[in-house]
């Protein structure tokens, strides 16, 4: 396992400077339209745009990476986002801004399907568990590490959007200069929405609800942050405590979902999430400890409802269904982030910077009605017939969704079947 790790060196600094460089630039944007005084209801919908983009990107971006390979392909998206982070400051214009998060989502999307497709490509039967989730931690991390650089330089200048541009830039270097073979990537499929909804309703509404609360968070956060009044320092600390947070709830939370029904685990996230996004929002910036520690907790508790919905409906799949459910899953979360921004920014607007969090409460107890009637009127499945719970990212591609060790429809590349020979030779 550690020889694989140390063959996907490049791969792992390549995310790092991009992840970290994208979640920094997510920030600064919200921060930056704050300081513009630019409305609530505007923000939203100029930061919305970054998720309209992303979901486009996970449906078409496998075209042109299989026209042009993975590793020009790479090269244009990061130098896309690079340029994007660049222009910016040039022209702060709402209209102006909202393509650039277009293409900005396009382009991160690109960027993570070439990624993902080589993690998934270098995986055997015996360590993609392991690589999953040497995947999602240093996915986590640089998130959380991106906050923290918002501190380096005032929003308000074009030094900060600088620094972006060149973490995404940077992002090329590893990739570009590895010798590994490119994998041949392939469309991933998806079951019909409507479908798999009357499959596992529960699943579906969870993935979407999920993606209402982290979007309309991610987006405007920040936002909350400034209006509340805390600084620039005290807004990448927030921000980045409710990414570990939300690294940090996943383990014991399954842990859960493996000895006790999974329906019944999700409607009590749900009540537990409302509870501290109501905390929040009676509290404000009046007490910055208990904004902490409840923002982090309703933030870990909700990132924790994606996982929860794949592994519901997962286990009313067939194993060979299961990429095509999960693929179906992640557009259910990219609509929802769609949803969340426009959604919060109207009710910024209308209650103050707690209608952020106040907005919350309504969508959570409504996945809780939602939960509670589908227990109430459809069988459970068994605790001992349960799938096992992995803890899944919803901001990846659905290429990720192979590495998912229930998969057991998972082959493994030509490229690792010849290593595999190769080590088998060199051992006799």
């Amino acid at each position: 396992m550690t020889r694989m790790v140390a063959s996907l060196s490049a791969l792992i600094m390549s995310i790092v400077l991009l992840v970290s460089g994208n979640a920094f630039l997510m920030t600064l944007l919200g921060i930056r339209l704050s300081i513009e005084a630019v409305s609530p209801d505007i923000i939203g919908w100029i930061l919305v745009c970054y998720s309209i983009g992303f979901v486009l990107g996970t449906l078409y971006v496998h075209k042109i990476i299989g026209r042009v390979g993975h590793i020009r392909a790479f090269a244009v998206f990061a130098a896309t986002s690079a340029v994007a982070a660049l222009l910016y400051p040039m022209a702060v214009s709402e209209l102006f801004w909202a393509v650039l998060r277009v293409v900005s989502g396009f382009s991160i999307a690109g960027v993570l399907v070439v990624i993902e497709s080589w993690f998934s490509s270098r995986a055997t039967n015996a360590n993609r568990g392991a690589l999953f989730a040497v995947y999602q931690i240093v996915f986590y991390l640089s998130a959380a590490g991106g906050q923290l650089i918002v501190n380096v330089g005032d929003p308000a200048n074009f030094m900060p959007f600088s620094l972006a541009a060149i973490l995404l830039t940077l992002a090329l270097l590893p990739l570009s200069l590895t010798r590994m073979e490119a994998p041949v990537i392939e469309q991933v499929h998806r079951i019909s929405f409507f479908t798999l909804a009357r499959e596992s309703f529960s699943g579906v509404a969870g993935a979407l609800i999920c993606g209402v609360m982290i979007g309309g968070f991610y987006a405007l956060g920040p936002v909350y942050a400034t209006l509340v009044g805390l600084d620039v320092a005290k807004t990448s600390t927030f921000m980045a405590s409710a990414i570990v947070a939300a690294m940090l709830l996943a383990w014991p939370l399954g842990r859960l979902c493996d000895h006790f029904d999974r329906r019944r685990v999700m409607f009590c996230i749900a009540l537990l999430a409302a509870g501290a996004a109501g905390v929040v929002g009676m509290v404000g910036a009046a007490n910055p400890g208990m904004l902490t520690l409840f923002v982090g907790l309703f933030t870990g508790l909700s990132a924790s409802l994606y996982p929860v919905a794949v592994a519901i409906t997962n286990d009313r799949m067939e194993s060979n269904r299961i990429v095509a459910a999960s693929a179906t899953l992640l557009l259910s979360y990219g609509v929802g982030s769609v949803i969340g921004p426009i959604v919060m920014a109207e009710l910024i607007n209308l209650l103050g910077p707690s209608g952020l969090f106040f907005g919350n409460v309504g969508f959570l107890l409504l996945l809780a009605v939602i939960t509670s009637y589908r227990i109430s009127h459809t069988e459970d499945v068994p605790v001992q017939d349960q799938e096992h719970y992995v803890p899944a990212m919803p901001e990846t591609s659905p290429v990720l969704a192979e590495l998912d060790p229930r998969n057991e429809a998972f082959h493994e590349s030509p490229e690792v079947e010849q290593m595999h020979e190769q080590e088998q030779r060199q051992a006799s």
